[in-house]
């Protein structure tokens, strides 16, 4: 029997975000779930090196892999469509679990089971809070690139975006913000030369 789980995972690199936003450059959701795996891996590894916590840091990583994995159906709605209205919220979150249930039916059915908490996670879970931070921390990222591109389009979501992060009670999250953060606002010469 076929499964076809990686061909629609795989379709993650056709979904385009910031799809209401002027952009410098495009971005979709195969590099920006990528970007938000590696900075949860990292801020879990804080978290544990630093306040000794005991994250499970790959896992965390592998949930941000997956953190957007039902948008490959229902597509990236954007935020002020998706967030200013809760009605539409409402709908939207049905949507999401129809498509993660849709998207788990394209497994075996015997490695179904190990698939479920990355595709429909406990979002009440401490590695969820991680995957978010990290999935908020991307795309303030975004915005630091575009406005460093001279696209102003992106200022207000780059002001909101970083005074919700600063609001996330993890120090392993500001640690991240203020260690890794400030060079991606920077040239390669001046972060190639340390």
């Amino acid at each position: 029997m076929q499964h076809h789980f990686f061909a629609y995972m795989n379709r993650m690199k056709l979904i385009r975000r910031w799809s209401l936003m002027r952009n410098t450059q495009r971005e979709n959701d195969m590099e920006h779930s990528f970007q938000t795996a590696m900075f949860a891996h990292a801020i879990a590894l804080l978290g544990n090196v630093r306040y000794e916590r005991d994250y499970d840091a790959e896992h965390i990583a592998v949930l941000a892999m997956y953190h957007d994995a039902s948008e490959v159906i229902t597509g990236d709605l954007p935020t002020p469509i998706k967030h200013n209205n809760p009605a539409i919220k409402k709908e939207y979150h049905k949507l999401e679990s129809l498509a993660e249930k849709r998207l788990l039916t394209m497994l075996p059915a015997d490695i179904m089971s190990e698939y479920e908490p990355l595709i429909e996670p406990d979002e009440k879970c401490e590695a969820w809070r991680i995957v978010k931070a990290a999935d908020k921390i991307s795309a303030y990222i975004k915005c630091v690139e575009e406005r460093k591109a001279g696209n102003l389009e992106f200022a207000q979501a780059e002001e909101s975006t970083l005074a919700s992060i600063r609001k996330i009670d993890l120090p392993e999250v500001q640690d991240f913000m203020d260690e890794f953060v400030p060079g991606f606002g920077m040239s390669l010469d001046e972060i190639s030369r340390g």
